[in-house]
């Protein structure tokens, strides 16, 4: 058992199955009041390293991203796909030193999206392996301040990021102020340990409730290869650039988004059952046909399940549900429609 874990299993954490870590009963951490400050590990993201002289030439052909973009205060989201334009794997790129870039990802499609760019890594200088690095998070009303005090960095803006001595620290979207931060496992907990006596521990499904509520979805093992990127909203949040040239899988993104061919979409939704359906789950309407698949569930304050799903968007509006319990729609945060990359690192 490695330092991390076991400091962590001090202050009460339980796995209560792979990737899913709480600090007691999973209904008592959804309803930890976040008006101060709480931590969270994050086991259900790793991280990906590109790194050599042809890193953000390689990137570049691989990626929805702008990779010039990413220049170590703006760190984007982006998408890789297959020829055939579906997602491999969604997530945030960050530049850490001049030649060296990091990517945060979904745990599930780690491994598959390594094996898929090793096939073209050896027609370029550039090295990809998965660092040994720890991730956690810090959320809530005085986030911002803690942050700043116990990291000794200026807080970033939304999808920007910072860096100190030993730590990377990117800031997301949601209800309330949130950051994750990166680090090798001696400084992730030396991070930790400066935060926990002001902050609550809480487990990683608080955290994936901020994504949901922020309508940000992390496409794991079993959905990878199933959606184009504007199926998850990923142009709405600034993850691909319809600006820049060839990319794998580019030709069938860009027809999708210039001739409006985007058949799903992503939607946020409650359920008045507090059972968390599993990623893939069918949602069916009333007639029992399905519509689309559950992306990713956690429970909120009320003990209520709040869900992300890919749902056709044909014969609109309908009654969904999940195991015959029917979905309530809520409003996604941001509206559908392109937001170029471009224009949101001129503020970052």
């Amino acid at each position: 058992m490695n330092d991390w874990i076991r400091h962590l299993e001090t202050q009460g954490l339980v796995r209560a199955a792979e990737n899913e870590w709480h600090f007691g009963e999973a209904v008592s951490q959804a309803r930890v009041p976040l008006s101060s400050t709480a931590i969270a590990p994050l086991p259900q993201y790793s991280i990906m390293e590109i790194a050599g002289p042809d890193a953000e030439r390689f990137l570049q052909g691989q990626t929805s991203a702008q990779v010039a973009l990413a220049d170590g205060q703006f760190a984007p989201l982006t998408a890789f796909c297959s020829p055939k334009g579906r997602v491999l794997a969604n997530g945030q790129l960050m530049r850490v030193d001049e030649t060296r870039y990091w990517l945060v990802l979904d745990i599930g499609v780690a491994d598959p999206l390594h094996t898929h760019l090793a096939k073209y890594a050896p027609f370029y200088k550039v090295e990809i392996t998965q660092p040994a690095t720890r991730i956690f998070g810090v959320l809530g009303d005085d986030a911002v301040a803690q942050v700043e005090a116990q990291l000794n960095v200026t807080a970033p803006d939304t999808w920007a990021m910072a860096q100190n001595d030993a730590a990377v620290i990117l800031r997301h979207p949601g209800p309330i102020p949130r950051f994750m931060i990166l680090a090798p496992e001696d400084a992730a907990l030396s991070a930790w340990e400066a935060l926990e006596s002001l902050a609550t521990p809480v487990g990683n499904a608080v955290w994936r409730l901020q994504d949901i509520q922020a309508g940000l979805a992390w496409l794991g093992e079993t959905q990878r290869d199933s959606y184009l990127p504007q199926m998850i909203n990923w142009e709405a949040l600034g993850g691909i650039s319809f600006r820049k040239g060839c990319y794998t899988g580019q030709e069938v993104v860009a027809r999708a988004h210039f001739r409006g061919q985007v058949k799903k979409r992503l939607l946020r939704a409650q359920s008045e059952n507090a059972t968390l359906p599993a990623p893939g789950t069918p949602v069916h309407d009333a007639n029992g046909k399905s519509q689309g698949d559950v992306v990713c569930a956690a429970l909120n304050a009320d003990g209520k399940a709040e869900v992300l799903a890919i749902i056709t968007q044909r014969d609109e509006p309908r009654e969904l549900n999940i195991d015959g319990v029917p979905l309530e729609r809520l409003t996604l945060p941001y509206a559908i429609e392109r937001v170029d990359p471009e224009s949101m690192s001129l503020q970052a």
